[in-house]
């Protein structure tokens, strides 16, 4: 079942065009990663399907409407998006923070009600974030402050969970526990997760569905033993590369690679994505 769709979707930044008349079909109630070199449009397609940057044309199609036309607050019931490197107000309390998440479902003045309260706990609690509750999260490390992201975007408690890179700044325990912790809310809860990831083999681990992306295009889409392939590897990363099994998972695994050299590679005419951090605004705030 498909419930997030694009159409001939056209993404640019000035006159550089990203995405050109891309069609991407999200599974729902799955795991999609979205993998590629630098530059090749993962986050400007991570972006555009959440509305945080607009499209030049085509459309993004949510429950058979166009997110265009969708008021913010009801998407923001539907769908959250962590940004790669976001950005909130300075002096924030790690409890502050991880509220705003609860924007979309207050009324009146905003204040928090006892269940807004429960769900931020809980949020705090699955992230293992609740020690710093009370704590600024300008005093944290990188990987703490990281989680307590992710917890905002639990705490926003919608049906879709949109990461962009969610692992950055965690070392490999932290990396395997947040991915973890992903599937579960996928396995648990039915929800649809897409995520961009750079690490090949915790897509391939993790992911019920690839889109494996170069210049703006799609390459492959599929299962993981569709897409990490040798072949498409070398089309996306222009790596030849050893292919095996994961002995616990049974999964693809990526063992070795080296890069191709002496072959015609147009890498040099990607451009990078400038990046836009706006989660509060995918909160609807």
């Amino acid at each position: 079942m498909t419930r997030l769709s694009t159409d001939r979707l056209n993404v640019g930044y000035g006159e550089n065009l990203i995405l050109n008349r891309l069609n991407v079909d999200i599974p729902d109630k799955k795991i999609t990663t979205i993998i590629g070199s630098n530059g090749c449009g993962k986050s400007t397609l991570l972006k555009a399907i959440t509305r945080i940057i607009p499209h030049q044309g085509g459309s993004v199609v949510l429950d058979g409407e166009d997110i265009s036309r969708v008021h913010t607050k009801l998407l923001a019931k539907k769908m959250a998006i962590l940004p790669q490197t976001p950005e909130g107000p300075g002096g924030l309390t790690v409890g502050e923070l991880v509220s705003y998440g609860r924007f979309p479902h207050q009324r009146g003045f905003g204040r928090l009600s006892k269940q807004d309260m429960e769900v931020i706990d809980w949020a705090l609690e699955v992230t293992g974030t609740q020690q710093y509750k009370y704590r600024s999260v300008d005093a944290l490390s990188g990987g703490q402050r990281q989680r307590v992201w992710i917890a905002m975007a639990l705490a926003q408690e919608t049906e879709m969970i949109f990461l962009d890179e969610p692992t950055t700044y965690l070392d490999m325990a932290h990396q395997l526990e947040v991915l973890e912790l992903l599937q579960k809310l996928n396995e648990e809860q039915q929800r649809t997760i897409v995520m961009v990831l750079h690490d090949i083999n915790h897509a391939a681990r993790f992911a019920d569905y690839i889109i494996a992306m170069k210049n703006g295009q799609i390459v492959k889409t599929g299962s993981s033993e569709e897409v990490i392939t040798h072949d498409v590897l070398r089309k996306v990363f222009n790596i030849d590369a050893e292919i095996g099994r994961d002995p616990r998972t049974g999964k693809p695994v990526c063992i070795t690679y080296h890069l191709l050299k002496g072959e015609v590679e147009d890498n040099h005419l990607l451009e990078q994505e400038p990046e836009v951090d706006m989660v509060l605004a995918a909160a609807g705030r």
